[in-house]
């Protein structure tokens, strides 16, 4: 008997996820919130808490297990290609005249998660550690879990407010940057931990690890710079190969080396040059691509993954819920504002950074299962981790907001002058990439 052919049903389930994410994003939008909660909500109730709740034949029909490991496959290419995208944008130019504030309130809103991280994973750790996992590595993916914040979505949400070019755009935009390379290099780390087997399997994972960042920055970087100049005048096409080729390629590197090849992908991104026309007009094509087609895919698989049923009928879950929720908000928004404060910004503008760098989107979702893939965390503190990302990313445009005494959904454009005015080419470029990042 020939094997069946998932095809068929993988053409019923693709268009079917992409349309749903795609008319929640558009829902979302006009109560104001980043398209990527529509996306994620949605993916999130074509899940077991929702679909397979109501109906579990109909769940069973349109994600039968045959398609379920290519739904995922293309879910992790998008989810690459994504990664690739934020290493790009993250343009650290942006610390231009913010340094000395951007360093403090990065490292103080990664500084205090980390240490009420900590101490949560401790108390948590004999009721929600999944069987055989050691305290160490449990502990260390709850405290970096905590510091996360998503750089895409808060550059969203300043372009949709009319502050990316603002003082206080530009200030939360380079507090992001420092705090993304921060996390992304202690996820590493903490990934490193997890996969080894001994403290000197660790200590190797590491030493590959940093002289893969010393190749890519030492040699690499210097060779894609001389290629860009040259690359204005090759096709379109080629151009958009080698940078998919560079970003799968770097991925496999990091995924045999053991720190996950999603940190391969992100470190292509960050050395890929910048300013360059047609490297600019590729990425762009990858985006238009991969985040409205490959990545709602990512979504409902982290949507299959999560289960509200898990906490609905025991109270201590939701305790351990709320739990999770106050010391992820008071970590990051209290720690993002004390920090800003600390370095001279005013009250309101420092609860403003704070409410900013508290959003964290999909990068959350990307960490996440990461830990759940590595068997971390188990399916309830998952799911507890989720609806934690969606709560603090939905709220933080309103409470930017309340902050800014804006009416919901509105913007506020800068006082020195019409949108766009003093914008240099670079802030316009990431507004752009920004109408459809997540």
């Amino acid at each position: 008997m020939s094997a069946h052919d998932p095809l068929p049903d993988l053409l019923i389930a693709v268009p079917v996820v992409i349309l749903v994410c795609q008319a929640g994003a558009q829902l979302f939008r006009r109560f104001g919130q980043p398209p990527v909660i529509g996306e994620i909500t949605l993916g999130i109730m074509l899940g077991p808490s929702l679909l397979g709740w109501l109906s579990p034949a109909a769940q069973a029909w349109l994600f039968p297990e045959s398609v379920l490991p290519y739904i995922g496959a293309l879910g992790n290419l998008g989810l690459l290609a994504f990664m690739f995208l934020i290493g790009l944008e993250l343009d650290l130019g942006t610390l231009r005249g913010h340094r000395g504030t951007a360093v403090v309130v990065s490292q103080a809103s990664i500084a205090v998660p980390l240490v009420l991280g900590s101490l949560l994973a401790l108390a948590m750790f004999g009721t929600l550690a999944p069987p055989g996992v050691g305290r160490l590595p449990f502990v260390l993916f709850i405290a970096v879990s905590m510091s996360i914040t998503a750089f895409p979505v808060l550059a969203r949400v300043l372009t949709d407010r009319g502050l990316l070019g603002t003082r206080i755009g530009s200030l939360a935009m380079a507090c992001a940057a420092v705090d993304d390379v921060t996390a992304w290099c202690l996820l590493a780390a903490v990934v490193a931990v997890s996969t080894s087997g001994s403290p000197a399997e660790a200590l190797t994972t590491a030493a590959l690890a940093a002289a893969f960042l010393a190749v890519m920055v030492g040699v690499l970087r210097p060779l894609l710079a001389r290629w860009a100049g040259r690359a204005e005048r090759a096709v379109d096409g080629v151009v958009l190969v080698v940078l998919f080729s560079g970003l799968c390629l770097c991925a496999l590197a990091t995924d045999r080396i053991g720190v996950h090849a999603l940190f391969g992908a992100f470190v292509f991104g960050l050395v890929t040059p910048r300013g360059s026309a047609v490297i600019e007009h590729c990425a762009a094509r990858l985006r238009a691509f991969s985040v409205p087609v490959l990545l709602p895919l990512f979504f409902v698989s982290t949507g299959l993954r999560t289960d509200v049923s898990l906490l609905a009928g025991d109270p201590v879950q939701w305790l351990w819920a709320l739990a999770v929720l106050a010391v992820a908000v008071l970590g990051k928004w209290g720690g993002s504002t004390g920090g800003a404060r600390l370095s001279g910004q005013s009250w309101r503008d420092s609860l403003a950074i704070g409410a900013l760098m508290n959003c964290r989107g999909l990068t959350e979702l990307v960490v996440l299962n990461l830990g759940l893939e590595l068997g971390v965390i188990g399916p309830d503190l998952f799911t507890m981790l989720v609806l934690m990302a969606l709560v603090t990313t939905g709220i933080t445009s309103p409470a930017l907001s309340w902050i800014r005494r804006e009416r919901p959904g509105g913007s506020r454009r800068a006082k020195s002058g019409p949108p766009g005015t003093g914008d240099t080419d670079r802030e316009r470029s990431l507004a752009l990439g920004a109408t459809t990042a997540r």
